[in-house]
């Protein structure tokens, strides 16, 4: 196989039974694309933490193969593959008597790095997280709010330029706002980035709004369904899944849903000042119709503009949307 076609991480027939005889990941296979960003959810004792930690042996797995990059990872040092992968958790746990730079440095330090490269390394991290370093580098953690201490987390994950990030619920211990804020700023540096990523997620809006694929976990360390988010909302694999999505999962659509130039309608000159750009998603469209109420919002593409959108083409494209989600492939 291709490296380019090979997953960055591969796991088969990955299990974990506890001495007491508890089973926390049955028999797992998942295969996560290079360069993707694998989100996995479920309800609490699902095994989905279980499964990211048996990544980087923080939890030996008990049976099955775990592969990085096509290299057996249970074969090696745990602390050297520790260094090769990033990882972000909920309480970040910066370091309270360093400094943001230092803190962000650690891992470069690790690997021998020179002061002046590491610092660099920290410095161009923090920008791209949203932090200037100018402002924020020198600070102690306790100087900084909740959501600033994420970003750092972040940043120190990303510090060594690692192949592939964790993240273990990351941004669920900030308020809903700041956890906006944070899922808009990974989304962009993901793109930016084009790292793998497995992400750890209670909530099933964040691991649709991050993931190009969605992994639902059971309770019992089951894998319901493994799927990209438009196919886990339109087509259920099973009742579990149904019911853990939840009712609205026509509406979380819209966030998954493209705008498509079929639905645009061509027009002489911009109706309005407001506009979206054509690689926007339908909720993108109809959150600009609202906030403005306006019965039609422009749709841009490198600032020129493509045509516009009107409330009835976002239900016609809904519906189309869900309607070849819920239908059998040929």
């Amino acid at each position: 196989m291709d490296r380019s076609e090979r997953p960055m991480i591969r796991l088969s027939g990955v299990g974990k039974t506890y001495p007491d005889g508890t089973v926390a990941v049955q028999e797992l296979d998942l295969d996560v694309p290079r360069g993707r960003t694998v989100c996995l959810v479920g309800p609490s004792g699902c095994g989905k933490s279980t499964t990211l930690k048996m990544v980087n042996r923080l939890i030996e797995p008990t049976s099955g193969t775990i592969t990085l990059d096509g290299e057996d990872v249970t074969r090696g040092d745990p602390v050297a593959l520790r260094r090769r992968i990033g990882y972000v958790i909920q309480q970040v746990g910066l370091f309270p008597h360093q400094t943001i730079r230092t803190n962000v440095a650690t891992v470069p330090s690790l690997l021998g790095w020179d002061k002046k490269r590491s610092d660099e390394r920290a410095d161009q991290l923090l920008s791209l997280v949203g932090l200037d370093p100018v402002q924020y580098a020198d600070r102690y953690p306790h100087q900084l709010s909740g959501g600033q201490r994420q970003r750092v987390g972040v940043a120190r994950a990303l510090a060594a330029d690692p192949p592939v990030l964790l993240m273990d619920e990351p941004f669920g211990a900030v308020d809903p706002i700041v956890r906006g804020r944070l899922q808009d700023e990974f989304a962009r540096i993901s793109r930016e980035l084009d790292k793998t990523v497995l992400f750890v997620t209670h909530d099933i809006d964040e691991a649709i709004r991050l993931g190009d694929e969605v992994a639902v976990f059971a309770v019992g360390g089951r894998l319901a369904q493994f799927d990209v988010p438009a196919k886990i909302l339109g087509d259920p694999a099973d009742d579990f899944v149904a019911e853990f999505v939840g009712a609205s999962r026509g509406l979380r659509r819209l966030s998954v849903t493209p705008i498509a130039r079929e639905d645009l309608e061509p027009v002489d000159e911009r109706p309005t000042e407001e506009h979206i750009d054509v690689s926007s998603s339908l909720e993108d469209a109809l959150a600009v119709m609202m906030r403005y109420d306006n019965g039609v919002v422009a749709v841009t593409e490198k600032g020129e503009l493509v045509g516009v959108l009107t409330p009835n083409a976002v239900h016609k494209a809904l519906r189309r949307s869900v309607a070849s989600a819920s239908s059998p492939p040929d």
